[in-house]
């Protein structure tokens, strides 16, 4: 399939800012409404909507009982686990720092790979020793303070779980459908987070002061710009473009992120911080060079996101 170079670059473009502006539409979500309850229902809300567009244009949305669990598996991974402890880490780091640490997932997925017996190209496997080098340049300024470093840990837990998450989704038997997919995996994620958020109590947290406009407006942001259009746009271009083209977002996300982070919300990550995103974004460029067909074989498993890959 193949499509017009202006309409690629428009959905690029989309996916480039919609999801480099995520980390800063959690930040603001944060800020009033309890982490796990809003990421929850940002997912419950976006995969009803996901289900109800799909019906409509007559796609069906019957699974097996085993691509039923291999989503649930999914979505408890990249979503429950990975984008709801982004809400949480953002309650206590800059949402810059939370997009640096992210931009890191490809690099971790490398080491999974490895770890597999995969086989990487050696700039590949150089690029991810020095982009994890980065990342403890990233971390490393707020290790001193106890609530900035709790949140730094949650975040490398967040990025950990959906590097897991990336790299298993290919090999559990999702739906055919990466829309379908989508749809289970947002429904199960969304469900895991309000359920361990009403455990935690986060329930007795919702007062007047919860539902303030602009955490309310982000909010929606999210589930429709994020999750809806920022989605489709990604999983079309999987379908028309080279994937090493599609990856590039893995590099931008996290510059539109930093822009946005010291531009509207008053952001000034250290000077170490800057350096250690400066060389995780181009050890993902690296790798992502390296693994670009052509330049090698395919490995077993290419290096590319997940089928969901917004926050």
């Amino acid at each position: 399939m193949t499509a017009p170079a202006k309409h690629v670059w428009a959905a690029l473009l989309v996916v480039y800012v919609v999801w480099g502006s995520t980390y800063f539409a959690i930040k603001v979500v944060v800020d009033t409404m309890p982490p796990l309850l809003s990421a929850g229902g940002r997912f419950l809300v976006a995969g009803t909507l996901l289900a109800v567009i799909l019906r409509v244009r007559g796609t069906s949305l019957r699974v097996t009982p085993r691509e039923l669990v291999a989503s649930a598996l999914a979505g408890s991974l990249l979503l429950a686990l990975g984008n709801g402890m982004v809400h949480v880490a953002e309650t206590r780091i800059d949402s810059s720092v939370a997009a640096m640490i992210v931009g890191t997932v490809p690099l971790q997925i490398v080491g999974l790979r490895m770890l597999a017996g995969d086989d990487p190209a050696r700039a590949t496997r150089l690029s991810s020793v020095a982009g994890l080098a980065g990342l403890g340049m990233v971390v490393a300024p707020g290790l001193g303070d106890g609530s900035t470093a709790l949140g730094l840990a949650v975040m490398v837990a967040a990025a950990l779980s959906w590097s897991l998450g990336s790299f298993l989704s290919p090999r559990v038997g999702l739906p055919g459908s990466p829309f379908v997919a989508a749809v289970y995996e947002m429904l199960a994620g969304g469900l895991i987070l309000v359920l361990v958020g009403s455990v935690f109590g986060e329930l007795g947290d919702i007062d007047s002061q919860t539902f303030a406009a602009q955490s309310v407006a982000a909010w929606v942001y999210l589930v429709f710009a994020g999750s809806l259009v920022g989605f489709s746009a990604y999983a079309w271009l999987l379908r028309v473009a080279p994937i090493s083209l599609v990856v590039t977002h893995q590099y931008v996300n996290p510059l539109v992120a930093i822009a946005l982070g010291m531009v509207l919300l008053g952001e000034r990550p250290s000077p170490l911080t800057l350096v250690g995103a400066l060389l995780v974004v181009g050890a993902v460029y690296v790798a992502i060079r390296a693994e670009s067909p052509g330049r090698r074989r395919p490995a077993s498993v290419p290096l590319r996101a997940a089928p969901a890959r917004e926050t």
